[in-house]
């Protein structure tokens, strides 16, 4: 399988490019890109990463980085989606992203690239985020009106986007059981006393955490609180590569980590 890394320079690009030498296999990078203006163009991936060469060299041109990939894998800004997207949809390589904050002109982007080839997107390609997707749901379902939810997030102080798009995610699942539920982002003043319409969906940002994110559901005399903590990004390229890896072959559409990881 050959590899294209868009956001290859990044921290995700980083565990990625370790996962993969240490995995070894027939699995292969053979493009790599970083946005226009970024100091490791021109440079070897292997020693941006702080490891040996690899023969592939970082790109700002995203259309020439994925040439002769079977898929692209993208953890980057979502500005430059769209522009990724469309370059995987003509080399016609699967495309993998994990790229949150994105708006609609890349949502109609990721639509328009599975007309033509397999796509996936997912805000965490964690299967640990996956399986607390299913269990917030549940609980939604079975605690009812009578329990309160709210989500806490925390990641390290580089992230860009806020709230994250795995706390979007969980807020769905809970919409998914509590449709009356509408996400708000913040409290300040005398807001007087909760409403029972409420979800607050909020941000931390500090330090280098990788990811924590928690569900609270709160109810009369007592309370669950469903916790996720990430202390590595290995896990995240683990899944991004199990993506891939079941992708390849596939016809053309929208997948779902459904479909990856099993519902």
């Amino acid at each position: 399988m050959k590899l294209a890394l868009h956001g290859a320079t990044g921290r995700m690009g980083s565990a990625l490019v370790s996962l993969l030498r240490a995995q070894g296999g027939d699995r292969v990078i053979v493009g790599a890109a970083a946005e226009p203006g970024c100091s490791a163009i021109g440079r070897d991936l292997g020693e941006v990463h702080g490891s040996a060469p690899m023969g592939v060299v970082v790109q700002s041109d995203v259309a020439s980085a994925v040439l002769g990939a079977d898929v692209v894998i993208d953890f980057s800004h979502a500005s430059a989606l769209v522009a990724v997207a469309k370059a995987a949809a003509r080399q016609g390589a699967v495309f993998i992203s994990g790229t949150t904050g994105l708006g609609p002109e890349a949502t109609a982007a990721l639509d328009d690239a599975a007309r033509s080839v397999p796509v996936l997107w997912a805000p965490n390609f964690s299967i640990g985020i996956h399986v607390l997707a299913q269990a917030v749901r549940l609980a939604a379902q079975q605690l009812g009106a009578s329990f309160d939810v709210e989500l806490v997030e925390v990641h390290h102080h580089g992230k860009a986007d806020a709230p994250s798009g795995t706390a979007m995610r969980l807020a769905r699942e809970v919409q998914q059981a509590r449709g009356e539920l509408a996400p708000i982002h913040g409290r300040q003043g005398l807001i007087g006393p909760r409403k029972a319409s409420e979800m607050a969906v909020l941000a931390v940002r500090g330090g280098d955490v990788v990811g924590d994110h928690t569900v609270h559901f709160l109810g009369p005399g007592e309370r669950l609180e469903f916790t996720h903590r990430a202390t590595s990004r290995e896990m995240l390229a683990r899944g991004a590569l199990l993506a891939a890896s079941s992708l390849v072959g596939r016809k053309p559409g929208r997948y779902t980590l459904d479909e990856v990881f099993g519902a």
